[in-house]
């Protein structure tokens, strides 16, 4: 029987998504859970299955998925196991991959949810003709993926391109990962809020419409809210992560040589308040031969699609890449 469709999945530190998506890159129908509602992997991975059946249902799926392709925060492109992720609640190796093909009965194809991104802007985004680009997804932490002449780096135990976790300030902020000083800590979303928190305990004279919100619930929306009301503190942690982010930037052509970097993410839509800041600290920072050269550019894609299109072109090629 042909099977016209793949199910695409990406899982975040904060939301999962996935949908059906046909051999032209059209995302058939999509739908969401969220990734922290369990303490338990395993339920996790129920809900996810019951969900995304539903899904198949509705829409006259079942039985008509070729393979699934799962992007996820540490996921390893060759065990098809989640490793110890930062953003996320449960540690250890996680059997994800095997637990999906137990589930639905196709063969999965698992990488990191950076990765899968990258995929889907080559593909169908900003990065199609790139052979050469890094991919900086800017959500809940930092991820990243590395295309080299054409392919993605995964190194030779398939956990390559942690730029998130490439140390920006050493003894900097504790990050979920165990060290300290992480590009994650101030430039995801949660590390906006941690500078906020921070400028606004450091400069108690200077007022804020966020000092009226409890500090365990602002974020990053109120930040960038904030920001564009002109209020002066939200202002100057768009300039900080924007500097911090440029700075970091440079490092990674240097030994790269990227055509174009492509953020993508919640944060990546804060326009110039991110942008202008990230720029001239990027182009003040790069080796001299590189300066005017290497792009900056935004997904193309929409938020979602990205690594849902990204993770759906690993589950054409599951059965492949899974006997390798």
């Amino acid at each position: 029987m042909n099977k016209p469709y793949v199910l695409g999945i990406d899982i975040g530190g904060t939301n999962t998504v996935f949908g059906i998506v046909d051999a032209r890159g059209t995302v058939i129908a999509s739908g969401s859970i969220k990734t922290k509602k369990h303490e338990k992997f395993a339920d996790y991975i129920d809900e996810l299955y019951q969900e995304a059946t539903k899904l198949l249902v509705a829409h006259d799926a079942v039985g008509k998925v070729a393979g699934i392709g799962v992007g996820a925060p540490n996921a390893n492109y060759y065990t098809g196991n989640i490793e110890d992720a930062a953003n996320l609640q449960w540690k250890g190796n996680l059997p994800l991959g095997a637990m999906l093909e137990e589930r639905f009965g196709v063969p999965v194809a698992v990488t990191n949810d950076a990765n899968a991104a990258a995929i889907g802007e080559m593909t169908y985004g900003a990065a199609r003709g790139m052979k050469d680009f890094i991919m900086i997804t800017l959500g809940t932490g930092v991820g990243s993926g590395v295309v080299c002449g054409g392919n993605l780096i995964y190194g030779c135990d398939g956990l390559a391109g942690e730029l998130g976790h490439v140390i920006a300030r050493r003894g900097g902020r504790p990050c979920g990962c165990g060290r300290r000083g992480c590009l994650e800590t101030y430039c995801s979303a949660t590390g906006v809020v941690r500078s906020a928190l921070e400028f606004l305990d450091a400069q108690p004279d200077i007022s804020s419409t966020m000092r009226s919100i409890p500090s365990d619930e602002l974020t990053s929306k109120d930040v960038y809210d904030a920001a564009k009301a002109g209020d002066e503190i939200a202002l100057n942690v768009f300039k900080f992560t924007g500097r911090i982010l440029g700075e970091m930037l440079a490092d990674f052509a240097a030994f790269t040589s990227p055509e174009a970097f492509i953020l993508f993410g919640g944060l990546a839509k804060s326009g110039k308040l991110l942008m202008d800041p990230l720029r001239e600290s990027f182009e003040n920072n790069l080796l001299s031969f590189q300066k005017g050269k290497i792009k900056i550019l935004a997904s193309e894609l929409k938020e979602a699609d990205a690594a849902v299109l990204g993770a759906s072109a690993l589950g054409w090629e599951a059965k492949s890449i899974l006997n390798k």
